[in-house]
């Protein structure tokens, strides 16, 4: 016999396991079997040729969803003075967790004018623009110049700015 090996010996080439009268077994895994997808060559009246395909992509027609939107969130401002008591120079951290860049805004300062005593006698809100654009995921430092009208100050007093928030598109 041609092969070098019996009728009923291993090798026999019928198969992986095949003993003589025994149908062929193929090799058995450590997967479980996976139902194969309609239209194949597995199943009764399926033809093709066994392979399965990938699922349908959108119609052309249709655009995938837009991302989400800019996100931004404030980090606590910090302050230094500035070169006139009624200025101080105001450091804000911008970080973008949204899924769009926040492409234009604006930031608001509320100064608070604090007397001799530490009374607070009033707040001016200012705005500034956003340092824009802001991409997808970015964080952005700027540093802001905030000044009330000088008249606002006398000498004695000073300015806090305390809160800032931001609108943007």
């Amino acid at each position: 016999m041609a092969g070098g090996a019996g009728a009923g010996g291993a090798g026999a080439g019928d198969g992986v396991g095949a003993q003589p009268g025994k149908p062929a077994q193929p090799p058995k895994s450590s997967k479980p079997a996976e139902p194969s997808a309609p239209g194949s060559g597995s199943q009764p009246g399926g033809g093709g040729d066994g392979t399965t395909k990938p699922p349908p992509s959108p119609p052309p027609g249709k655009p995938a969803p837009p991302p989400a939107p800019a996100a931004l969130t404030l980090s606590a401002a910090q302050r230094a003075p500035a070169d006139k008591r009624w200025c101080e120079k105001v450091t804000v951290e911008f970080r973008n967790t949204g899924g769009s860049p926040a492409r234009s805004g604006t930031v608001i300062f509320a100064t608070h004018i604090i007397g001799a005593l530490g009374v607070d006698w009033a707040t001016i809100r200012s705005s500034q623009s956003l340092p824009a654009p802001i991409a997808a995921g970015a964080t952005r430092s700027e540093t802001y110049t905030v000044c009330v009208e000088s008249w606002r100050v006398p000498l004695g007093m000073r300015v806090e700015t305390q809160d800032v928030s931001a609108v943007w598109e």
